[in-house]
């Protein structure tokens, strides 16, 4: 799920202004609801409480506690458990949870409790999970979070690499290793479900989301989608477990293959734009790893894209334009919901059905008739429950399609256990950032680092030898993780999470603290050094924002990194090169000037883990999870390509020979 308001700010910012509107339309929907009762208690029809009902016994198969709970259920109790508001929207008036019966909270990129600790978390959860308790029939809420490489929002957390490092790995038990720990994290902080993993195909490497996919072969995609393994466990009853979360398989279907200048959402050149493809190739590249990711992997929720599909096999006139995936019928309900037999439900994307054509009216008829369940609507939850009940009592939506959808959230909600234990099992808090967890992230940016060129012995280092290190991206754990950390785009900076970065790792396995010089500009004096080690890479992004052509955004290293390359490599002996970023960089120009070039992607909390190839201590065993572009202009290029010229080939990655 991603913040937009005209794809410019971060989802934290700006929601307060909201706050009396929200309220406003809250106080006129509180009359209506029903009284609430002691939590754990059911309203008879004669308005008496009652002792336990079928759906809160616990030893009552799950099938039969839906079908009886969703039997006790108003519409308008319905329609809020449809309904996803963001925290901000309701933090000030906690009891808008009970009056409109929401059936989710989020927190965004950048969203956070006052206290960013785990308690602080469990603490916020908490409470808002006793306002859904005292509904009328006590449906708890479940709470989502962004947890894409790790629990990014929790300042402590552990911090993996980006997917496209972990395709990198190609090393599926690590990727479910990693993504468990992520769960463990998570959920000892409250929230049960987890906006992850991304199972997009990235075939154009501009795209500003291109790190949050594996890479760019369905067959590797879909290879690790072990991280929904790692998230949910491998049993439905894992789901209850207090390290595990429910997982979303993310953005169905197609966004990493939009067409260059597409997308019509400001300035976003890529994302959210539009997929120009046949049936027989969307289903060949873009669909493929959601068969798996349902039928082996049993993925709990599907997040529909932005992104609209243009059937170029059009069977009519109609069918040859653009439809937003949100209303796209055929493939939520007739591919991925009967075709393919997806029995969660569907979570919409950050106000994503603002987007469809029409009126607010038209698009909730037109996303919730397609098949969508339940919807993010942050800031508009109230407007969006008087609207969907509108529309069923005006016989345009179905109400067999509202049972369909509720059914779904309240089986997902039993299978995790929530209506037995509700609040946050805090047993696993000690390990969150834990030298354990942070061992295997360590583990992982060690088996991500891809070694491109390696000439005259220049790797791997030995800790006698001088080192010259320069490059901001050194000693920049900001830009070492990347966006979605803390913040939902990233910010630039070592002062917002604990951990190490490369230059820490680097100073960690020299012989003596004085044998590596660090200068972020290359201004330092050279001589006396033995070997440069340049870093060089992006700032952090998110999103569209990080679309090539977007606001001068490039995939061309910067200035100061050429230069840096250029004084380096041109007055030590031996230069290696380490590219820090959400994906491949245009170093043509540059890779003559170099001993060495090693991909380092976007590593995450534990740098050292860089510095543990570099010395040797690990094997490079990483490979290209993309094709790396020769120039800009050759974009997309992708395996398989007629003409298929990449300046390194999708698998490409050396080893070192001792």
């Amino acid at each position: 799920m991603h913040p937009h308001d005209s794809g410019r700010r971060p989802r934290a910012a700006g929601s307060r202004r909201l706050t009396g509107a929200l309220l406003a339309t809250a106080g006129l929907l509180a009359g209506a609801l029903s009284a609430p009762t002691v939590a754990g208690a059911v309203s008879s029809d004669d308005g008496k409480s009652s002792a336990k009902a079928p759906y809160q016994n616990a030893k009552l198969p799950v099938e039969r506690r839906v079908e009886d709970l969703l039997g006790r259920m108003t519409l308008k109790e319905k329609a809020g458990q449809m309904t996803q508001a963001e925290r901000i929207a309701v933090d000030e008036d906690r009891d808008q949870i009970t009056e409109l019966g929401l059936g989710s909270l989020l927190s965004g990129g950048g969203s956070t409790p006052e206290s960013n600790t785990p308690g602080g978390w469990a603490d916020m959860v908490d409470e808002f999970q006793e306002k859904a308790l005292d509904t009328r029939l006590g449906i708890p809420l479940l709470y989502g979070v962004d947890s894409v490489h790790g629990h990014n929002n929790l300042v402590g957390a552990t911090v993996f690499p980006h997917n496209l490092g972990l395709g990198a790995t190609r090393d599926p038990k690590l990727v479910e290793k990693a993504a468990h720990i992520t769960a463990t994290e998570t959920r000892a902080t409250g929230p049960q479900w987890a906006f992850a993993p991304c199972v997009c195909v990235v075939r154009d490497v501009r795209w500003g989301r291109s790190y949050e996919s594996y890479g760019e072969d369905p067959k590797l995609v879909t290879s690790m989608e072990t991280a929904i393994d790692g998230l949910q466990g491998k049993k439905t009853k894992d789901l209850a477990r207090p390290d595990r979360v429910l997982a979303s398989a993310k953005h169905f279907a197609g966004d990493g293959d939009t067409e260059y200048g597409s997308s019509t959402n400001g300035t976003y050149t890529l994302d959210q734009g539009v997929t120009v493809t046949s049936r027989k190739d969307f289903e060949k590249t873009d669909l493929a790893p959601y068969v798996p990711a349902v039928q082996k992997h049993k993925v709990g929720t599907i997040m529909p894209s932005y992104s609209s599909v243009q059937w170029t096999d059009a069977e009519g006139a109609a069918d040859g334009k653009p439809v937003k995936m949100s209303a796209h019928k055929e493939l939520l309900t007739g591919t991925l919901k009967k075709k393919i037999g997806f029995e969660g439900f569907l979570i919409s994307d950050w106000q994503a059905i603002q987007q469809l054509p029409g009126e607010y009216p038209d698009q909730v008829r037109a996303s919730v008739n397609a098949g969508m369940d339940m919807f993010m609507e942050p800031h508009t939850a109230p407007k969006f429950i008087d609207t969907l009940i509108a529309e069923v009592k005006a016989g345009r939506v179905k109400q067999s399609r509202i049972d369909d959808a509720v059914r779904r959230i309240l089986r997902t909600k039993f299978q995790l256990g929530l209506f037995e234990k509700p609040f946050t099992d805090r047993r696993n808090a000690d390990t969150i950032g834990s030298k354990n967890h942070r061992a295997v992230a360590r583990e992982a940016v060690a088996k991500s680092q891809v070694l491109l060129k390696n000439e005259n012995k220049a790797l791997p280092l030995k800790p006698s030898q001088k080192v010259y290190v320069a490059g901001v991206n050194a000693d920049d754990l900001g830009n070492q993780a990347g966006g979605w950390t803390v913040t939902w785009q990233g910010q630039s900076g070592s002062d917002n999470f604990p951990g190490t970065s490369i230059l820490d790792g680097i100073r960690a396995k020299a012989d003596k603290p004085d044998q590596v010089t660090y200068s972020q500009d290359a201004s330092a004096p050279l001589g006396g050094n033995d070997v440069g080690v340049v870093v060089v890479g992006e700032t952090p992004y998110a999103e569209g924002m990080g679309d090539v052509g977007n606001e001068g955004r490039t995939l061309n290293l910067s200035a100061a990194d050429k230069a840096n390359i250029k004084r380096v490599c041109g007055a030590l002996e031996t230069c290696v090169v380490l590219d820090v970023a959400g994906r491949p960089q245009i170093i043509t120009g540059e890779l003559p000037k170099t001993d060495a070039f090693v991909m380092s992607w976007l590593p995450g909390s534990e740098g050292a883990g860089v510095a543990d190839v570099l010395y040797g201590d690990k094997p490079f065993t990483g490979k290209l999870p993309v094709s790396w572009p020769r120039t800009e202009a050759q974009e997309p290029i992708n395996v398989g390509d007629k003409d298929y010229d990449p300046l390194f080939r999708y698998g490409h990655g050396l080893s070192l020979r001792r």
